[in-house]
């Protein structure tokens, strides 16, 4: 039975979905490890802060000193490792933030878990799991036809991509080698309440409230297969009671939907909840360059998860947008703060030369 758990990355927007599941779903204890960066927001997981089983520590997964004295101290039965870095555009700017949290981050945790997991009785041993979260994007893209599944063969295309490749690299490396029993997960879009404004659903959401240009790269034809986030937290949960040790799980929904179509669906769910005097605001959708490297389509084939675990979402993309505009209109305290302060909805990954590896820039001039 998993009594105690530390999820890192708890701050984070599918991290803090794990952290409100585990709190108010099992009878868990909660150590939330979270550095803070600009995507993490505790105010997310304000409602836990009064819960005896819960507990916030404010440090960096590369702090082994600290990992090694949380291990020991808090003696979790699972490691939920959701911390990374995320967003594809910034990636393109800010390579060395994705490897030093992505690759270093993981290989930080990754090393000392072991020792503390022979430290552990032979029973507590055995119930143990290391669980290592991860993205479909690490498989590059897909044609017009087939799907991701547990044996499609990594091709990363971005810089993000390339870190969660090799982070997940890593965590197999650690069971194959040293034992540790290791759980992986692959996973398609996630969307929900709670999530950093860069991202393509809470951008469009809050750019068409704002009135202002909605920006949709290329054509709007790129696919993504779309999973909402509390149905992302019950997947991790099923994977980590009764996942097999050493195998990986594609998460996702078989939601596919292009971008030009998640946009104008979105802009007409808010017209019908909150009418514009201006007009259908599908008239603000604007095309712009698209970005360097843009997989054209991700698809993820759920069925093993699915037979083996029992899981199944439980939103359907519609009835999950629905419930995600709903709480960005209810939850205005929430995003104005970071949209009058960090972030007001710039594109990042625009591949000028300042954003070029230092040993390309004096090419680029």
């Amino acid at each position: 039975m998993i009594e105690r758990v530390i999820v890192t990355g708890g701050a984070g927007f599918v991290g803090s979905a794990v952290v409100r599941f585990l709190l108010t779903d099992t009878a868990c204890r909660v150590l939330n490890l979270d550095k803070l960066t600009y995507a993490a927001n505790q105010v997310s997981v304000d409602a836990m802060q009064r819960m005896p089983r819960y507990t916030f520590v404010h440090g960096d997964i590369n702090d082994r000193s600290l990992l090694r004295r949380l291990y020991a101290e808090f003696k979790p039965d699972l490691i939920l490792h959701l911390a990374a870095e995320s967003h594809v555009d910034r990636s393109i700017d800010e390579l060395a933030a994705f490897v030093t949290t992505n690759v270093l981050g993981t290989f930080s945790q990754l090393d000392e878990a072991p020792q503390y997991w022979q430290g552990l009785t032979e029973g507590e041993r055995d119930s143990f799991r290391f669980c290592h979260v991860s993205t479909d994007e690490v498989f590059g893209a897909l044609g017009p036809t087939g799907v991701f599944d547990e044996t499609s063969r990594y091709d990363p295309s971005s810089p993000y991509a390339a870190s969660k490749a090799g982070s997940d690299h890593l965590a197999r490396a650690w069971h194959r080698t040293y034992g540790l029993p290791v759980v992986l997960s692959n996973c398609c879009n996630n969307y929900g309440p709670y999530q950093f404004p860069e991202k393509l659903i809470p951008l469009v959401i809050l750019k068409a409230l704002h009135g202002e240009q909605i920006p949709v790269y290329g054509r709007g034809e790129n696919v993504r297969d779309w999973l909402y986030v509390d149905d992302h937290a019950r997947a991790l949960w099923a994977i980590a009671n009764a996942g097999h040790v050493g195998d990986t799980y594609m998460v996702g929904c078989r939601s596919e939907r292009r971008n030009i179509d998640v946009v104008t669906t979105i802009t007409r769910i808010l017209d019908e909840m909150l009418p514009s005097n201006e007009g259908p605001r599908e008239r603000l959708i604007q095309f712009v360059p698209d970005r360097p490297g843009h997989d054209f389509r991700y698809a993820t084939c759920p069925d093993k998860i699915t037979n083996t675990l029992g899981w199944q979402p439980r939103e359907n993309f519609e009835s999950g947008l629905r419930k995600t505009i709903e709480w960005y209109l209810q939850h205005r305290q929430w995003w104005e703060l970071i949209w009058n302060g960090r972030y007001k909805g710039e594109r990042f990954g625009l591949l000028n030369s300042s954003s070029l590896p230092r040993s390309l820039r004096a090419e680029a001039g």
